[in-house]
Formats: structure tokens, sequence, C-alpha cells
């Protein structure tokens, strides 16, 4: 298996109406995205052109919309739609998604709730 190289994003802050509750759903809250991309990098270094990588900053946008879009209950549900949207990009061939809910509904005081998935890319090469 080749040795698989990262891309990370972290801290992509955008704000969504994701919920149980009504009223997370029509006040709603910002959402703090980590993303771990693990691929093969080689050829972006070697070329120095950004069309040989991902492009963090589209990708982020592409992140962005799906926080901002249609509303889910939970941030396992929208962990797993930022993973469908990282692995449509081919060279992807793992995807590590950590969503962030520092503004939880629980009357305790905390500092974050995180949900973090990995998912392999399906037909990737073992």
């Amino acid at each position: 298996m080749p040795i698989l190289d990262q891309i990370r994003l972290t801290g992509l802050t955008v704000f969504g109406r994701h919920g149980v509750f009504e009223h997370e759903r029509e006040n709603g809250q910002e959402f703090v995205i980590d993303l771990r991309l693990r691929l093969e990098l080689a050829a972006a270094a070697a070329s120095d052109d950004v069309v040989d990588t991902v492009h963090y900053g589209e990708l982020a946008e592409k992140v962005a919309a799906v926080v901002a879009g249609e509303p889910v209950n939970l941030i396992e549900t929208l962990a797993e739609r930022i993973a469908d949207v990282v692995l449509a990009d081919t060279r992807v061939r793992q995807a590590d998604i950590t969503v962030h809910k520092p503004h939880a509904p629980i009357p305790l005081t905390f500092s974050d709730v995180s949900v973090t998935i990995s998912r392999p890319r399906k037909d990737a090469p073992q």
C-alpha cells in the first residue's frame, strides 16, 4: 500500500440550522468543521500545480454549502454528508470529518461537543 499524505483543514466555521429541537432550526448556530484527507501528494509536489491536488479553498466552499444547506437532526448525518462531498474527489483515499457543535443545547457548562467519522474510499485499492 502506498504511503498516503494528508491535507488538513481545521476550524472551518459555518452557520447552520441543524438539530433535533425546533429552536435550533429557527435560530441556527455556528458549526466548526475539521477535515483530514488522506491522498498521494507526490504528483502535486513535483508539478507545483494546484490541478494535481485537492484545492482546499474550493473544498472549503463545498463543505460550507453542505453545513449552510438543508438541515438535519444529527451532526452524525451532517458529517456523513460532508464525507460524501470530500470523497467525490477520486484522489482522496480516506477522509476524517469532525463536526463540532460548541453551542449545543446542553444545560451544563462544556466547551465542545463533536462527532468524528472516518470514511475510506469504497473503490480504493487495499
